[in-house]
């Protein structure tokens, strides 16, 4: 296997040193990260196509690219894979043409082949899925041991609408799913997040979906103002800073879940995941330190137990620890290229949300505010 970077810059391909392609006719899949309005060009599509001949192109837009140990704001980056022994196949389904989020994932997943499927990568419209329901469907229709990475798609910090393509332009409402099969490909995980929790823990007493209405009788939106003060002032874009931890009734680990939009009038938030009745939340705040030490953890536990250092890592972040860490950003992605020794390729985005297994493995569950690493290893 053989990964390599680019941009596409002032009319430019531009590579990266770390560059290992032989052989460009040999790449089987495209991945393109790019800023939305980079992404609604009308030749977007095109420019990929053109210059990997024959590969599957998988376009993402983005709160914001990561390229190797750097993070970049409207860029269009690409990594480019090629693989010696292992088959992918390629499929999208739009989340329009389906009830609900959960049975579009089940209809994605039934257009893959089960037989000797070994991973799916997904990427999926960030504004119109609900992710929470997105992982469900993934997990129910994939079974048990395959292993499901990926993320929701971005749109900076402006939670308007993203944009995901397959083979074609980019539009709203896709997801897209990659099979890979075979007996030569190991794939790895790590998935943290870095944050304190504060405060007592409370219970949802009202919700629907992603929305939550109640917390402990009291209406939700005057519950969280309390607790955030005078940050208060700066709704809805300060709730990046102050996501909550919630506890799904019967389940022994937290997940975090991001503020999208808030709602003067009924004084309920909307989340970027579910918040079911009966669960248990409490409020979280950033640790810069261990924010980025966190992203070393998720990269330490991806790495396989041969204790080689992947052909390819994908990383995805969430555009909250990017608000977070402001100028300090890349701090994150230097670590986890430090971990890998600066010798593993990297490319990925900062997203709307995460779609991984916790780190002792299990079904894959959509998170929120963490550094998600998924790991490529082809066996000779």
């Amino acid at each position: 296997m053989n990964a390599s970077l680019f941009q596409f810059s002032a009319n430019k391909w531009l590579g990266h040193p770390l560059n290992k392609l032989t052989n460009y006719n040999k790449v089987k899949l495209v991945l393109c990260f790019a800023g939305k309005e980079l992404m609604q060009q009308e030749n977007i599509y095109s420019l990929l196509a053109d210059k990997f001949i024959g590969a599957d192109v998988v376009m993402c837009s983005t709160a914001g690219e990561i390229y190797q140990d750097t993070v970049l704001d409207d860029s269009l980056s690409v990594v480019a894979l090629e693989f010696d022994k292992t088959k992918l196949i390629t499929v999208s389904v739009n989340i329009k043409d389906f009830n609900d989020s959960y049975a579009a994932a089940s209809g994605l997943i039934g257009k893959l082949s089960k037989e000797n499927l070994k991973y799916i990568m997904v990427f999926s419209d960030g504004s119109l899925v609900n992710g929470s329901e997105l992982a469900k469907g993934l997990n129910d229709a994939a079974g048990k041991g395959v292993l499901i990475t990926g993320g929701l798609a971005g749109d900076a910090a402006n939670f308007k609408s993203t944009l995901i393509g397959l083979n074609e332009q980019p539009i709203e409402g896709n997801i897209v799913a990659i099979g890979f099969y075979g007996d030569q490909i190991v794939v790895t995980h790590g998935s943290k997040g870095g944050w304190d929790m504060f405060g007592l823990e409370k219970v949802i007493t009202k919700s629907e979906a992603n929305v939550l209405y109640e917390i402990d009788g009291e209406n939700a939106l005057d519950f969280y103002k309390k607790y955030l003060g005078p940050d208060a002032q700066n709704l809805p874009a300060s709730a990046l800073l102050f996501p909550l931890a919630v506890t799904e009734p019967g389940a022994q680990r937290h997940v975090v879940r991001t503020i999208l939009s808030i709602n003067e009038e009924d004084k309920s938030m909307t989340f970027a995941g579910d918040v079911p009745m009966g669960g248990k939340i409490r409020l979280m705040r950033a640790n810069f330190d261990k924010i980025t030490d966190a992203a070393s953890d998720a990269a330490a536990n991806s790495i396989s137990t041969s204790n080689l250092n992947p052909d390819f890592s994908l990383l995805i972040s969430c555009v909250g620890r990017k608000l977070i860490l402001g100028p300090r950003i890349e701090e994150e992605v230097e670590i986890v290229s430090e971990t890998f020794k600066n010798e593993t390729v990297m490319a990925g985005f900062y997203s709307y949300g995460e779609i991984s297994p916790f780190n002792e493995g299990g079904i894959c569950q959509l998170h929120n505010q963490t550094m998600t690493i998924t790991s490529f290893y082809e066996l000779s």
